[in-house]
């Protein structure tokens, strides 16, 4: 499926309810902005939701990976899922079934999905492509996904498991193979299948090689992704030598900073959101062991939690300073979006 289908495809789920809760979202964030206090009209546009921590590989930069969780374990459930989705399927416009893990994992990862897809929601999912055999691959087909990302970051496996340990590219691109050879079985248009491509400096010679490989298999399109690392100060071996590719830019000392200032503003606070397998709600995907909790779905309803004390909270402090806040310090995403 082309951009040109994809983006046709999520113009369709555009509700005038969903429409009307977008421009109430973007209303408020402006007149933040321009008033230096949180304004929260309307609810979340995105949610990610995880279906799992678990994961069969051990990518270096990636908690999930190294194990290093402080926080539970587990998989999300199918009917606490369907009731927290209840709450919000009317005015959500993406809903990703991604945050730590590989969801494939979760044996009832692709009844949610089904779920959601029959409520018109734009639904998005991010793997390591192990387990797209030739059943999952057209029950991937079957659910409804909109958009499925595999992460392909190497076109060698010498290159490939630099980064993704334990991972075996050949099993990955297979699995690419069944979805798009299940697609043509069925005769479906969805789900547009991205190759995610994470630029580090063992793969970065590799760049031109996705795009091609890529073509060869009938992959939809490709994504270059920059990689965060956590310890960059000093310079990291992951980040890439050519820093169009890098979050980080080299100074004249010989240290590394983030490449975007940190503005006291950030679009993701509100139009999106994370929901953690067992039910609390972080705000973004950098809390990635869910140190910032704003709430608990088993205990509270989204419209509860989401204007509540704990979120305006959270709010106000990046306001007054982002540089103060952990998860912030490290990120180059929702910084200039629409700024």
């Amino acid at each position: 499926m082309s951009k040109r289908a994809d983006a046709y495809n999520f113009a369709t789920k555009l509700t005038l309810p969903r429409l009307w809760n977008a421009l109430k979202v973007l209303s408020s964030y402006y007149l933040t902005r321009l008033l230096r206090r949180p304004i929260q009209w309307g609810l979340p546009i995105t949610v990610s939701v995880e279906p799992t921590t678990a994961c069969n590989l051990r990518c270096p930069e990636c908690p999930s990976g190294l194990r290093a969780f402080t926080r539970p374990t587990g998989n999300l459930k199918a009917d606490f899922f369907r009731k927290a989705l209840a709450e919000l399927q009317r005015e959500l416009v993406y809903l990703i079934f991604y945050f730590q893990g590989e969801p494939y994992i979760n044996p009832q990862f692709l009844e949610m999905v089904t779920h959601a897809s029959q409520k018109g929601i734009y639904t998005i999912t991010s793997t390591n492509g192990h387990f797209l055999n030739k059943d999952n691959a057209r029950r991937t087909v079957t659910s409804g996904l909109d958009r499925l990302i595999i992460s392909v970051d190497g076109t060698t496996q010498e290159t490939y498991e630099n980064y993704r340990k334990a991972g075996k590219l050949d099993v990955v691109l297979q699995g690419a193979r069944n979805v798009v050879q299940a697609k043509k079985e069925l005769g479906s248009r969805t789900p547009h299948i991205i190759f995610q491509f994470l630029v580090v400096r063992p793969n970065e010679h590799q760049i031109p090689d996705i795009y091609r490989l890529a073509e060869e298999i009938g992959i939809d399109e490709v994504k270059l992704k920059t990689a965060q690392v956590y310890d960059y100060e000093h310079g990291n071996p992951l980040i890439p030598l050519n820093e169009k590719y890098a979050r980080y830019t080299r100074q004249a000392d010989g240290t590394y900073r983030v490449k975007n200032k940190l503005l006291n503003h950030c679009w993701k606070l509100w139009h999106a959101c994370v929901i953690t397998w067992d039910g609390l709600v972080v705000p973004c995907c950098f809390d990635k062991d869910a140190q910032h909790q704003l709430g608990d779905l088993k205990e509270q309803s989204f419209k509860q939690l989401w204007q509540g004390p704990a979120y305006q909270s959270f709010r106000r402090q990046l306001l007054q300073g982002r540089d103060q806040i952990d998860i912030c310090t490290n990120c180059t995403e929702g910084c200039k979006v629409w700024a």
